[in-house]
This record gives C-alpha cells, structure tokens and sequence, in this order.
C-alpha cells in the first residue's frame, strides 16, 4: 500500500500465549516491542496507529497477520498497546496510516478469502477440500495458541479485487469471511494423523 493509504476499524492487543512464539513472518513474536497483526498489508509496513477515542497515536511494524474477529483491522502487541492506553478496554476504534513503504516490494502477491477456522484437524480438512473442488484452489494454515487452530483459506488470487468478488460468493454461505495475504513464509498446516485428532 503506499505511503498515506489510510484505514479505519478497530484495534485490539494480543500478549501471552503469543509471546516468544513465531509470527506470520517468521521472526518471533515479542509483546514489548512496536509491532502489530494486520490481515493483508505486507510484512514491514510501518504503520502510525491513531486512537480515535482520546488522539493518542503509535508507530507499529507489520510483522503478523489477524485479528480475523469481525470489525477489527489490526491487532497490537502489548507495548503498542500501552502506548494508546489501549490495555484496559481491549478494543478501540483505531485509524491506520501507512507511513512508509516496506523497502523492497514483495513478489508474492496473492490473496485468499478465509472461509473458516475449526480446532479439529478433520473437519478443516473436509471443508478444504470441499472448498478446493470447488474454487480450484484452498489450503490450511495453523494458528499457534494454546490449542492450534486450523484456518481453512480459498483461493489464489493476484488483485485484491478478485479476492473480494470471492468473498462476496463466499458470504452467501459463510457467516464470517476475511480477506487475506497469501504469504511464502507462512507454511500450511501439517497433515494430521486422524487416528489421533481431538475432538473440538
């Protein structure tokens, strides 16, 4: 996105059980630093978050992707949060603001609809193939937490614009969708032995 592109939603945090764990792009998440989650900006975009409720504002890098919570457009780690007094209420309304563009652009520009996410491996896996039959193209990824999430992610898409004529055929279907970078870094969910898969 280039520098100036703003956005407006809202905003939460996200500390432990994510701390000390990789994020989207790899490097490791840690909560006192200036970072944040964002579903489709590239990975380091500098954005300045600005808190609608009280003007107070704070500069984050883009390292993770989230929050996939209806309303909500970025999450911000511990210390962002701190800055604008965000710790207490947990979610306020935010607007985003690129400030500076990632120094190299990335190469890998697709993007997908997620069109679910389920705690049990099997039932990710059945709806990704459905999905896979369906649109030609889905793929799990793995969110880490203190039970793995298994995000069930449709399509391939080369414009935002394709992503969204997607989503909106998805909605007729789907409660919740989200729009979503395909990122290389971020690997698709192991295969899962079903002799041993929990039940949700």
């Amino acid at each position: 996105m280039p520098v100036g592109y703003t956005e407006e939603g809202k905003a939460s945090w996200y500390g432990v059980p994510y701390h000390g764990r990789p994020a989207a792009d790899g490097e490791i998440y840690d909560m006192e630093t200036m970072v944040a989650a964002h579903r489709v900006l590239p990975f380091n975009t500098w954005l300045e978050v600005t808190n609608l409720q009280n003007g107070k504002s704070v500069k984050v890098r883009v390292i993770d992707r989230g929050p996939f919570v209806g309303g909500r457009i970025i999450d911000l780690s511990h210390a962002a949060a701190r800055e604008i007094d965000l710790i207490g209420p947990g979610v306020a309304p935010v607007r985003l603001q690129v400030i500076s563009a990632p120094p190299t652009v990335t190469a890998n520009n697709y993007f997908a609809v997620q069109a679910g996410a389920f705690a049990n491996y099997e039932n990710a896996e059945r709806a990704r193939a459905q999905y896979a039959q369906r649109f030609g193209s889905a793929q799990l990824v793995m969110k880490q937490g203190p039970r793995p999430l298994y995000r069930v992610l449709v399509g391939k898409e080369r414009s935002m614009e394709a992503a969204q004529k997607l989503a909106d055929q998805l909605r007729l279907e789907v409660l919740q969708v989200f729009i979503v970078r395909l990122d290389e870094t971020v690997p698709e969910a192991p295969v899962v032995s079903t002799a041993s898969t929990p039940n949700p």
